[in-house]
């Protein structure tokens, strides 16, 4: 909603601007320099892109116009999560929660929080590196080298969709200027009109040079840096996970291990200690 909302002040501005200055509207709206601008960038999208990118991207923006999933809601969900199966490994071991990391969909634990189960990225993320722990073979180090391997990899993919949007960005105001050098070219050719029609035609030449920059830094530029603090969002819940394990694995008690996981959240989502601690207690007595 802030995107649409973004940009529609973007198109008041410029164009209510433009208008309370005395300038006609009707002026602007050439179809010929948006076709020039746009199939431009969406042809060297193409060409600069493997097909990995492009369906990256494309997967991507259709996320743009929802919010963050990434709320104080779902770490509240996530943290009663890991402290549940904590308990229970602090209880009866690390063999008793095989079955419930085997099939995470059919454990009465994984259950009670369906937030987190419909998320199979991060399930998966949580049962891999339980099954490590269980499995006994590796030591805290070793598993957080891996953990920080597998984040760093989620960060680079996210990156992607980023790098490609913010590259076609950059590029259009160069079409822009390839557009508005086309009208020059048109004018030039011209040059035997009347001087009203030459001027009407130096006009729509330089529409171009205004729609690259006007797309570039108000519309396509922005998705980018948009892109980019949602990849921030969703790279943080895997590293609360992290955080959680290894302290659990290096001895810590479920609560202070959950209390480490709740330390690494952005102050914006974290819940204070009360709130989790209540949290907690209601989630036990489902």
């Amino acid at each position: 909603m802030l995107v649409i909302f973004g940009y529609v002040v973007v198109l008041a501005s410029v164009f209510g601007g433009f208008a309370l200055a005395g300038g006609h509207l009707a002026a602007l709206m050439q179809p010929i320099e948006f076709l020039m601008i746009g199939g431009a960038a969406v042809g060297a999208f193409l060409v600069g892109n493997n097909g990995k990118a492009i369906r990256a991207t494309l997967k991507a923006l259709r996320g743009v116009l929802k919010g963050s999933k990434y709320t104080k809601t779902l770490y509240l969900e996530l943290m009663a999560l890991l402290s549940e199966i904590l308990g229970k490994v602090r209880k009866e071991g690390l063999m008793s929660i095989e079955s419930d990391i085997d099939a995470p969909g059919e454990s009465p634990i994984f259950s009670k929080y369906p937030g987190i189960l419909s998320d199979d990225h991060i399930i998966e993320f949580i049962t891999d590196y339980l099954r490590l722990m269980v499995s006994g073979n590796m030591d805290a180090f070793q598993i957080e080298s891996l953990m920080d391997n597998e984040i760093e990899t989620h960060h680079h993919e996210g990156e992607v969709p980023v790098h490609c949007i913010a590259k076609m960005g950059d590029a259009m105001p160069a079409f822009g200027i390839v557009a508005a050098v086309m009208g020059v070219v048109h004018t030039m050719e011209s040059v035997g009109l009347p001087p009203a029609e030459l001027g009407i035609l130096i006009a729509h030449a330089l529409v171009g040079t205004f729609l690259g920059i006007l797309l570039a830094y108000g519309f396509v530029g922005p998705l980018s840096g948009l892109l980019e603090q949602k990849l921030h969002e969703s790279t943080k819940i895997f590293q609360c996970v992290k955080v959680t394990l290894l302290a659990s694995l290096n001895g810590y008690a479920p609560a202070l291990a959950i209390e480490f996981g709740r330390k690494v959240l952005f102050s914006t989502e974290r819940p204070s200690f009360n709130e989790l601690e209540e949290h907690i207690r209601q989630s036990k007595s489902k």
